[in-house]
């Protein structure tokens, strides 16, 4: 469902002394790129500018989950140049990927047979399964399960999706991007009924981009033997 926002324009110009208007303003500092949530906001009536008009927000759910494009401090008047919807938001400017602290995005290609026929979806979980032929011998084996799906690829924003961009530890990104080079990948999309969104904890194997060593063929023989 679509927000109708209602901006609330107030002119400087008023000559009925010092009129007010009631809108929305930060309960805390607001960082640049982190979407507001409503327990970041609060509606407080303030004076009317004195030198030019700005326009505020009449209420805190029509702030919510828009992007800072500057930091605003806790107490000031959210105005409507400062905040952007996320899908508006461009650049530096655009919101954080929902990244947990540990880990990295990496973009994976996707296509009908190979992504479920386009039904992966933002927030979806997937399995992966590698196939690789080797001295005549072709075997396939799932190499990684519950990767969040955060961002799904449209070609120019239009059409069918190209890509899926997952959460991943630095050292399964080098995984992933080993099988991509020398392997085939498709994708299984887990049941909804088994997705389990929270925080997530830094993998103990890997839990900073540090602790990736890189891969060879020899170490991806030896985590999966039954391919080779």
């Amino acid at each position: 469902m679509i927000v109708a926002f209602v901006l609330v324009a107030l002119n400087a110009s008023n000559s009925g002394g010092n009129p007010t208007q009631n809108v929305v303003v930060a309960a805390a500092d607001l960082q640049p790129r982190v979407p507001i949530t409503a327990q970041q906001l609060v509606t407080r009536v303030i004076p009317v500018p004195g030198s030019y008009p700005k326009v505020y927000f009449a209420a805190v759910q029509d702030v919510v989950g828009m992007v800072p494009l500057v930091g605003i401090s806790k107490d000031q008047a959210i105005t409507s140049n400062e905040v952007a919807k996320a899908s508006q938001a461009l650049g530096s400017q655009s919101e954080y990927l929902p990244i947990p602290s540990g880990y990295v995005a990496l973009t994976i290609p996707t296509s009908e047979e190979q992504g479920v026929a386009f039904n992966i979806q933002p927030d979806d979980y997937i399995s992966v399964i590698a196939t690789v032929s080797v001295s005549g011998k072709v075997a396939d084996k799932t190499i990684f399960t519950n990767l969040h799906v955060i961002k799904v690829g449209m070609p120019g924003g239009t059409g069918s999706p190209s890509s899926l961009t997952v959460v991943v530890s630095q050292c399964q990104a080098e995984v992933l991007t080993w099988f991509l080079t020398y392997a085939s990948l498709k994708y299984t999309l887990q049941s909804y009924h088994d997705y389990q969104p929270g925080a997530q904890s830094p993998d103990p194997a890997c839990p900073s981009i540090e602790a990736a060593k890189g891969v060879t063929l020899q170490v991806i023989q030896a985590a999966y033997p039954t391919l080779f």
